[in-house]
């Protein structure tokens, strides 16, 4: 996607820094003219900020905002005009404790925008479309290093196919973020159009919910295991319905979220 990322505090330069360090080449960072002192390589703008929004709304796939959700919708209200060709519109608070999909969610991609922003800023995206509202299903995922698409892909076909499950149910998969760079894992998730949310090493070492162990998974990595801790951290209110299993350079577990115990 071809994103624009916008700022206009002090705090939320310090959010867009982490944002834009890791989408890299994919993002035009614009801040307003009176916080040139930023070490950000930025596009400085001194109007008013609806009208700078006018100028960019057309031009960008996704537009990451980083300020309060009441703000954004006030300077993109002028521009909307369908889910269909409006941009991907993802408002961050200043402190980047909360990622919300707020325009096009699914059809312009702003719900995987916003999970790939909560991913580098180690947070839960916010996502209130229907659509995702139904799905209840999170799948966690182990992998070699080089795996290929192929094989996740199949791997995660025939996980679902042995829980009963349909792919349509899926919310998000996890993994560690060992793993978040894996071509592979990315490039199936993408062509199967499931959210990618990457867990910590630290978050599964302080996980607090049973979960199988492997002494050589820790040996490996230094925690006791990744599928199965990845489904539950992933979601919320979450109970493993089905266990680690084992394909050929992948691990899968399914976990389902806001289970009535």
């Amino acid at each position: 996607m071809n994103l624009a990322l916008i700022a206009i505090t002090s705090d939320g330069i310090k959010v867009a820094e982490r944002i834009s360090e890791k989408l890299n080449g994919e993002v035009t960072v614009f801040l307003l003219q009176k916080l040139k002192q930023s070490k950000l390589t930025a596009t400085y703008f001194s109007k008013k900020l609806v009208d700078h929004v006018g100028e960019i709304f057309s031009v960008y796939d996704g537009l990451i905002f980083i300020m309060a959700s009441g703000i954004v919708v006030r300077v993109i209200a002028p521009y909307i005009e369908n889910k269909h060709t409006d941009p991907a519109v993802v408002v961050v608070d200043d402190v980047g404790r909360f990622v919300v999909s707020l325009l096009s969610g699914h059809e312009g991609g702003a719900n995987k925008l916003a999970q790939k922003v909560a991913n580098i800023l180690k947070t839960e995206a916010v996502i209130t479309t229907g659509t995702e509202a139904k799905k209840d299903i999170i799948i966690g995922i182990g992998c070699k290093r080089g795996i290929g698409s192929a094989e996740v892909k199949e791997a995660i076909h025939n996980v679902l196919a042995d829980a009963g499950l349909s792919i349509d149910r899926v919310r998000l998969a996890g993994t560690v973020d060992l793993k978040a760079d894996e071509a592979g894992l990315l490039s199936a998730l993408d062509e199967l159009a499931i959210p990618l949310r990457v867990v910590s090493r630290a978050e599964i070492e302080t996980c607090a919910k049973n979960y199988s162990k492997s002494d050589f998974v820790i040996e490996k990595i230094g925690v006791g295991g990744v599928c199965e801790p990845a489904a539950l951290l992933s979601g919320r209110k979450t109970k493993l319905i089905l266990k680690k299993r084992k394909y050929p350079g992948i691990t899968i577990a399914i976990a389902q979220e806001n289970f009535m115990w």
